[in-house]
């Protein structure tokens, strides 16, 4: 007599494949008559509260509203930090770090705090790190950038 084809292995899947097969069609059936969570229009609206957050609960209309002059707004740039990025303009500054070997590094400005790139071709005087230099900015595609850049005596 010939032995089964039929492995443990084979037999499990295709138990799976069934069961999966069983489970689908009830989802199925329980999506048709509706017995989940209703999608009623009130269940899907949102409210978005004075601070932004979003509650299931509308607005009180009682309460009193915050009126704001709209020309009290500063949509612009002051001009004072205009002035700062202007390039050109001669600054102080610390080097923070400084790579000889490949010609570059950085300075940090001491009005601003900001964090210029410095290349070597840039420098006047020879530079290190933690030297007190002066400079002047350069607007570059990759933002500012220091040159004419003079150690302080």
């Amino acid at each position: 007599m010939a032995k089964s084809r039929e492995t443990f292995n084979k037999k499990e899947k295709e138990k799976q494949r069934q069961k999966k097969k069983k489970d689908k069609l009830e989802k199925k059936e329980a999506r048709k008559s509706g017995s989940e969570k209703s999608t009623d229009f009130e269940d899907m609206i949102a409210y978005v509260d004075e601070f932004g957050n979003i509650t299931s609960t509308p607005p009180d209309p009682e309460r009193k509203k915050l009126e704001v002059d709209p020309d009290s707004i500063n949509v612009t740039v002051p001009k004072d930090s205009e002035m700062s990025n202007a390039p050109d303009e001669a600054r102080k500054g610390r080097v923070t770090f400084f790579n000889e070997s490949k010609g570059y590094g950085f300075i940090k400005d001491s009005q601003t705090g900001e964090s210029l790139f410095v290349h070597i071709n840039k420098c006047l005087d020879e530079i290190r790190e933690s030297d007190q230099v002066t400079f002047e900015t350069e607007r570059t595609p990759k933002g500012l950038s220091a040159v004419d850049v003079k150690l302080v005596k």
